[in-house]
């Protein structure tokens, strides 16, 4: 898909990946929703990119529904959807305190996994009715996936089921929405320079980044949004959940 022009909705994007994605689709051309929860930051984006803000809390469906419609009033129906919005808390199943709290885990599987299905499901109902472009797409719909879906270490449970469940959702989708020209994709990003890895002290940052085999550093947020670009552009890619990981596989801890 030929970006340029497109209206695009990005979740998460007040920060780290989202806000990198946000910026390379509004510096291709693009006219870039940025959708968060937290309202002042994702203002400071949209202004920066020439952009739209919206608060949103992904988790909720008639939250939701009204920020891609409000999105769509100021941009017309997007064509675009990338996924970012997410969590990575870190706690064992039985810790010291005993058993993780339900609510933990499920806090973590209702924004992680059931807030890019409810954005998946609204921005896909609004992309069917479009008309088709001249390869006779409607739609493209990239959602963020997690090494840890595949190699989960000891505190991630909650996590990583939460973006195996993201995984796992990429293929179905797909193939159900082939049918109006609508692609869906999936990023399964390594060990990133985001704000929550940038609190850590220099020392933890350098020691994650020499654990990855090549390049030996921690993923820079532009390298997930020149990916997340590839995908929208190319349009034989589908149903897929790329790894973007310099070769690591994660150790049990």
């Amino acid at each position: 898909m030929e970006i340029k022009g497109q209206a695009a909705i990005v979740t998460g994007a007040a920060s780290g990946l989202g806000a990198a994605t946000a910026r390379a689709l509004a510096a291709a051309g693009a006219r870039v929703a940025v959708l968060d929860v937290n309202a002042e930051a994702a203002a400071a984006v949209a202004i920066d990119i020439n952009g739209i803000a919206v608060k949103c809390d992904v988790t909720d469906s008639a939250g939701a529904e009204a920020a891609v419609k409000q999105a769509a009033a100021d941009h017309g129906a997007a064509r675009i959807l990338i996924n970012c919005a997410g969590i990575g808390p870190a706690k064992r199943i039985v810790g010291r305190d005993g058993p993780m709290p339900l609510a933990d885990y499920e806090r973590v599987i209702r924004i992680n996994l059931i807030g890019t299905f409810n954005m998946m499901r609204l921005a896909a109902a609004a992309m069917q009715p479009l008309e088709p472009l001249t390869d006779g797409e409607r739609g493209v719909i990239v959602s963020t996936a997690s090494v840890a879906a595949y190699e989960g270490q000891i505190g991630q449970a909650a996590y990583a089921s939460s973006k195996g469940g993201v995984a796992a959702l990429t293929l179905p989708a797909a193939r159900e929405f082939a049918q109006f020209g609508i692609r869906v994709l999936a990023i399964a990003p390594g060990i990133f320079s985001t704000p929550m890895l940038k609190a850590l002290p220099q020392e933890a940052q350098d020691s994650l980044g020499a654990s990855v085999p090549f390049p030996k550093r921690l993923g820079e947020p532009r390298e997930f949004a020149a990916l997340a670009m590839h995908c929208i552009r190319n349009s034989y890619l589908n149903g897929e959940v790329i790894r973007l990981d310099g070769a690591l596989r994660m150790a049990p801890r």
